[in-house]
């Protein structure tokens, strides 16, 4: 059962962006229970929030996939309450990190998970053209091999810009523990990008 988030609102200014108001309105029409509104900002949404969530778990698609799914119904569930004091997007965007994260932490709870704090390597391997792996492939894929709780705060702090602080009440971790894990993480990906050059 979905229990209803309430992400942090953090981004005080109005959103000046083109089609901020059109977006507004969106919001407002899908607030009020319209569905077709409601569509509209998934389809304008999905691809960031997918991505975000995607890097939090590891790349797994098929957990992404729910993890992003899940961070719409919250949306849905939780527009009503939804008062522009940020925008939409960020809103939005904090409400799937938070989804992601309440996954992670799910899943470190569960002993039959443990395992999953174990990296494996699957860099070097080639596409499906048979062609090396680029870059950015294996970058990704060495982000995804992160044991879980490192590659989160890797995300976090590196990709999405939080703090510690915001990291370690996030994860329930102390703020050593936030900035041990970030530690762990830059030197795993550095020696695997490195072993793959």
């Amino acid at each position: 059962m979905l229990t209803a988030v309430t992400p942090l609102q953090t981004d005080p200014s109005p959103d000046t962006r083109p089609g901020a108001d059109d977006e507004r309105a969106l919001v407002s029409a899908a607030a009020r229970g319209e569905v077709a509104a409601f569509e509209a900002l998934y389809r304008r949404h999905v691809g960031r929030i997918h991505g975000v969530v995607a890097r939090l778990v590891g790349g797994q698609g098929a957990r992404a996939e729910d993890l992003t799914q899940d961070a719409f119904v919250r949306a849905w569930q939780a527009l009503p309450a939804f008062r522009f004091e940020s925008a939409f997007a960020t809103w939005l965007h904090r409400l799937a990190v938070n989804t992601a994260l309440m996954d992670l932490r799910s899943r470190r709870s569960r002993p039959q998970d443990d395992g999953d704090e174990d990296a494996f390597d699957v860099l070097g391997t080639p596409d499906s053209a048979g062609h090396g792996t680029a870059l950015s492939m294996d970058l990704e894929r060495a982000v995804a091999s992160l044991p879980p709780r490192a590659r989160a705060v890797l995300v976090l702090y590196d990709v999405e810009g939080w703090q510690h602080d915001e990291i370690a009440a996030q994860l329930g971790m102390a703020v050593g523990s936030s900035k041990a894990q970030l530690h762990r993480a830059r030197h795993l990906l550095r020696e695997r990008l490195e072993a793959h050059a």
